[in-house]
Order: structure tokens, then sequence, then C-alpha cells
């Protein structure tokens, strides 16, 4: 059985991401929570069977943050794969508050990055995070206060790697003056590409690109559309597909699809092994 078979996130080939090399495909923990991404979830030990099944698929990579549930993705990451595998990073994020399902709420404030960070780390049940992402830039605070923030916490050794997440090529450069950045996590998908400088700065610079909502391709699964025509070539859902594209869309694209299904996880990681035409990849965008 070769590699990509036994281990299908190894398909999408790797990444160097700060000091550690990964698989391209990735895993997000944000609905592994209630609905609205509030609260505890409806099938705590599926979510847990997610969660290890990710690992023995080869994923490498897990994106989750403190506002997830509030608290609840981070805490079931720990509980379940602690101690996490080698070569396992966890990706957390600080700088959102919630107010209820579906409220979010910039606070980057330097006190309460600090407090979230902590929190954090005794979630995930680690003495260091591994990439740790300002999750998005609170316009009530100096963009330069957030970043150093992450910035001194990171020379603390409470961070090994600073990332950042919702933000502009202007950002991505400001911040880079402060502290090294390992990777972005912008929305982008094949219906929404207005962080397209964004990528093409990540490239330049050799930073990792983590596409928020990646799998919003159902607009574009319609009949006789180049999506869906790639998809029943390759027998594969047009979700699967839109996930292959992204991979062959850039060397720094790390897709983190979400799911609390594992035949769902399985499907979203089988994508990686999709091997689309330079023909296809051109009708697809």
């Amino acid at each position: 059985m070769t590699a990509a078979t036994s281990l299908p996130a190894a398909a999408a080939g790797t990444f160097r991401l700060g000091d550690t090399v990964i698989h391209r495909m990735g895993f997000g923990a944000m609905r592994i929570t209630g609905q609205g991404i509030w609260g505890e979830p409806r099938d705590l030990e599926e979510s847990r069977r997610v969660l290890r099944r990710a690992v023995e698929l080869g994923i490498q990579l897990i994106d989750t943050a403190d506002s997830y549930g509030p608290e609840v993705s981070e805490r079931i990451i720990g509980e379940t794969l602690h101690p996490y595998a080698k070569g396992l990073l966890i990706a957390t994020k600080g700088g959102l508050t919630r107010s209820g399902p579906n409220g979010w709420h910039a606070n980057c404030h330097p006190e309460h990055l600090t407090k979230a960070l902590e929190g954090s780390l005794r979630r995930l049940r680690v003495e260091r995070i591994d990439v740790y992402q300002l999750h998005t830039v609170d316009p009530q605070v100096p963009f330069e206060e957030s970043v150093g923030t992450l910035a001194r916490l990171r020379e603390q050794g409470k961070i090994r790697h600073v990332a950042l997440s919702n933000v502009s090529v202007e950002q991505l450069r400001q911040a880079r003056k402060i502290v090294p950045i390992v990777s972005v996590q912008n929305r982008y998908n094949l219906t929404n590409r207005r962080s397209e400088d964004v990528l093409v700065e990540c490239e330049k610079e050799g930073i990792g690109f983590l596409p928020w909502s990646p799998l919003s391709a159902s607009a574009l699964a319609t009949e006789g559309s180049p999506l869906l025509q790639a998809a029943q070539r390759h027998h594969v859902t047009p979700g699967q597909l839109a996930l292959a594209w992204l991979l062959h869309r850039s060397p720094v694209m790390l897709p983190i699809p979400g799911t609390s299904s594992v035949k769902h996880l399985e499907e979203n990681t089988a994508a990686a092994t999709v091997k689309l035409t330079p023909e296809e990849v051109r009708a697809l965008e």
C-alpha cells in the first residue's frame, strides 16, 4: 500500500510551516462544537473520533480557536489528542469573543490576548502554542499593539510561531516588521477570491496560506458547469473537487476543511488524491 493510500493527507504534498514540514491537507476544528459554533457538540464521541481519525489519515495541522465554543474546541482537542503525535501542529487563535450562537466580536487588546493565550495553553495542555494566530484586526486597537503582544509572548517562550488571520497585504507587511509570520488565514475558495493579493504575497514570501470556508462551491455545481463535469470525471463530489483545486492553486495553500463527521472528514481528506489536468484547472478558474 502506498503512503498516499494509507495516509490520504500525504497525497497533498508538503509545506514547511515555520520549522516543521507538514502535509498540506489540514483539518479545521471549528465544527466539533455545537450549533452556531456555540456550546458542546451534539455528539461528543463522534467529535473525538473525528480528531483521532484526522491523525490516522495523515493530517499534521489542526486549526482551532479559543472562540470556538467558546473554549470547547480547544478543550476537546486537549482531552482527546494530548499527548500529541510527533509532527502534529496545533494552531489556535485569539482576538475574538462571543456573545452567543454566531455572535463574534473583536477584542485584540494586549490584556485580552495575553489572557486568551494563557487559557489556550491550559486547554490544549501545552507549555507553548505551536502556531498562534491573531484572529482578526480590531479597529479599536492599533494593529502594531496587537501584533507586538504576540511578539512578546513569543519571546517569553509561550508561542512557537506567530500567524495572522483576516488581514490585508499591507497589514501582513506591517506585522512582519515586528515578528516573523508563518501563515495567514483568510477566506478563499472558488467563489470568493478577494484575498488573491494576500495569497500572491504569501507565495512570494514563502508564507503558508490557510483558506477558511474552503468548501463554498455549491453555487458553481450546476448542470454542465466545469466544476460538476470535472467532479463527475474524477468520480468525486463537487466539494472534493473544490478542495483539489485549492491544492493545485498554490504550493503555499494549506486547506483546513472542517466537519463533525468521520465520514465527511474521510471524504474531504481524500480530495488530496485528486489530480487535476491543466485544462481542468483553467476551466475552474
